[in-house]
């Protein structure tokens, strides 16, 4: 017997059968309609509607006093050489800007879910644009509900409200404030300088031409740099380098800079040009160098361009030569900025 006009009655129900599939009514499916309104406390209490406006107000403040915070970790705990120094400033920072973002964001919910009006409502939505008059009336529903929801009545939560959004965009004005100009020169001068020797990290062992083989890659630092006490970390950050030889009919450089490296030893930036990610893998078959962060990829045969992923720019080249010992040493710092492209912006 076909499927097609099958009819079933199961529990007072008729069902046509098509392909298999009950079709049913559109009419056999009732409208369960809204939930019975529950009165809150905060609607038939006076007492609980004060302490509930006291309850919103103090999240606001508490988020005031977080973003104060901030600000005051940001000075009270800097970064220092001291990884210890960093965990803390991370810590305290992070707490105050959670207080300063929970505070807002728990206090308008509270605020909504306790004071503002919750009986729920159906309405059809119009496809068009409405009528001036419904036009006005929306207007006059929007006024309504600033009345019922309190904001112009409630001065204490709204002030509060105020103080709250003031107060929490403050503390990026002194967090952004390292990334301005002088981070910028920072950034385009680093420990590299002329016959300065390029030495193994961490080791600080310096190192010969003749060592470096066809496919090995080598952690470079500046000579000096292990030996420093302060600004070490700030230092190899900036001036972290990776070594490379190659077959030199590999290289297809570009004329201007065939002076920059030696017998196929070339050596570029360590920090990714995306966002500043340590670039420390080497395909030795391809040639290309592979930022773990973000797959940024480089061609180390054509000067570092990028092949593959996020990074907008090449990684800057270190110019380097072969003293009278015949050691590796720099020819000169870089020449542009190392790290993320944003920071030359």
């Amino acid at each position: 017997m076909s499927n097609q006009g099958k009819s079933a009655a199961k529990g007072g129900a008729e069902h046509t059968y098509e392909g298999g599939l009950a079709v049913i009514p559109a009419d056999a499916i009732k409208d369960p309609g809204l939930e019975p309104h529950r009165v809150r406390m905060t609607d038939k209490s006076p007492k609980h509607e004060r302490a509930a406006v006291r309850q919103v107000a103090s999240l606001f403040v508490l988020s005031f006093l977080g973003s104060a915070f901030s600000i005051y970790a940001y000075f009270a705990f800097p970064i220092t050489d001291d990884l210890g120094s960093v965990r803390s400033n991370t810590l305290f920072l992070g707490l105050g800007i959670t207080l300063g973002l929970m505070g807002i964001g728990i206090g308008a919910v509270h605020w909504a879910k306790t004071l503002m009006p919750d009986a729920e409502v159906s309405e059809e939505r119009h496809q068009a644009r409405s009528s001036e008059a419904d036009r006005a009336r929306a207007l006059e529903i929007i006024k309504l509900a600033d009345e019922e929801s309190g904001f112009s009545r409630r001065k204490l939560i709204r002030r509060s409200l105020y103080t709250a959004l003031a107060a929490f965009p403050i503390p990026a004005i002194f967090f952004f404030a390292d990334l301005g100009k002088d981070q910028t020169n920072n950034l385009r001068h680093t420990m590299w300088k002329a016959g300065t020797r390029l030495v193994k990290d961490p080791t600080g062992t310096p190192i010969k031409a003749s060592d470096v083989t066809v496919g090995s890659v080598f952690h470079v630092v500046p000579d000096g740099l292990v030996e420093l006490e302060e600004h070490m970390l700030e230092e190899k950050a900036k001036a972290a380098v990776l070594l490379v030889r190659l077959d030199p009919a590999d290289l297809k450089e570009d004329p201007a800079k065939a002076s920059w490296s030696y017998d196929g030893i070339v050596a570029y930036s360590k920090i990714c040009t995306h966002v500043g990610c340590p670039v420390a893998l080497y395909e030795q078959h391809t040639h290309h160098l592979l930022c773990p962060c973000h797959q940024s990829t480089f061609d180390v045969t054509e000067h570092c361009k990028v092949v593959f992923g996020p990074a907008s720019r090449p990684l800057p080249q270190l110019p380097i030569a072969v003293d009278s010992e015949g050691y590796l040493v720099a020819q000169s710092d870089f020449n542009e900025p190392v790290g993320p492209s944003f920071w030359e912006r």
